[in-house]
């Protein structure tokens, strides 16, 4: 997925945003330590499977999932990460790791963790491993209509701010 497409998706849906590069990062913490986001506005999109089902995972880039917190919000018995192989598969024009947290451009389910709500924004990857998009959190529901809920806590040792 290309940058381009996800600003589509946005401008269609009469979503406002911005959209920024950054030296390329690998992971959301790194991404938001070189663009100067804090952290805790950094939204990661983490690709699980809810049984057989791919859900998208939305967190801030410094928190980790609690998996059986996720598993009793998406309804589940059991939940896991997705695999690089199915990772591929589902998202075949995304660099692997860079999702952009719209279920709807993929047909999944988007769970949002609380912990997001009321921030005055959140920035998150477009398809690249350099470009990001800047939204409101509001307009973020408004497009993704996430199930929002408590699913993550801050990693040990990390920083919400940067």
């Amino acid at each position: 997925m290309k940058p381009r497409f996800v600003g589509e998706f946005l401008h269609k849906a009469r979503i406002p945003y911005t959209t920024f590069q950054h030296p390329r990062a690998f992971t959301a913490m790194q991404a938001a330590a070189v663009s100067h986001i804090p952290g805790r506005c950094w939204a990661k999109t983490v690709v699980c499977y809810a049984d057989a089902e791919p859900i998208l995972a939305v967190l801030p880039a410094h928190y980790t999932i609690d998996f059986e917190q996720l598993a009793t919000l998406a309804g589940a018995k059991a939940i896991r990460l997705a695999r690089s192989s199915e990772l591929t598969a589902l998202y075949p024009d995304c660099e692997e790791g860079a999702m952009p947290p719209f279920g709807d451009l993929f047909g999944q389910r988007v769970f949002a963790d609380a912990s997001l709500v009321g921030e005055p924004e959140m920035v998150f990857c477009a398809g690249t491993h350099t470009d990001c998009v800047r939204m409101h959190y509001y307009d973020f529901v408004e497009i993704a209509h996430p199930i929002v809920g408590l699913f993550s806590r801050p990693r040990s040792g990390a920083v919400a701010s940067v």
